[in-house]
This record gives structure tokens, sequence and C-alpha cells, in this order.
């Protein structure tokens, strides 16, 4: 089973988004400055992006934990 490049992108899309969010509430938290808190989010936001995207693509490389269903796997 393989996927398509396009799905590994929707993927990074919306976990860094839920990621990105939750590292501006606890930059905020910590910094008690919105700005301050901003700027570490966009950094954040790209960096991981990038990062996570390669990731998925070399998961996307190796079998272990998956296999291919064969034609008598739902025999009864």
């Amino acid at each position: 089973m393989h996927e398509k490049a396009y799905r590994s992108i929707v993927k990074t899309i919306s976990w860094r988004a839920l990621g990105t969010l939750d590292t501006i509430v606890i930059s905020y938290l910590i910094t008690g400055s919105l700005v301050m808190a901003a700027s570490i989010g966009s950094i954040e936001l790209v960096t991981k992006m990038i990062l996570y995207y390669y990731h998925e693509r070399a998961w996307n490389k190796i079998n272990l934990g998956r296999y291919e269903p064969t034609k008598d796997d739902y025999v009864i």
C-alpha cells in the first residue's frame, strides 16, 4: 500500500496547524507576550512542516507493520 505525496502534504498542514496553535498558547503562557508567542509559532510552523513532510515520505519507504492483503484474508 502506497500513499501519494499530496496525502502527506495535507496531513502535514493539518498537523502543523494544530501543533502551531499549541506552541503559540504554551509560548504565550510562558512569556506573557503575544508578539513573542506568535514569533515562536511562526518559526516553528515552517521548520516543523518541512521536517514532518520528509519524515512521512521516509516512513512510506519502510514496510514495518505493513502487509499486502491476500484473497484468503477474509475467508471464514
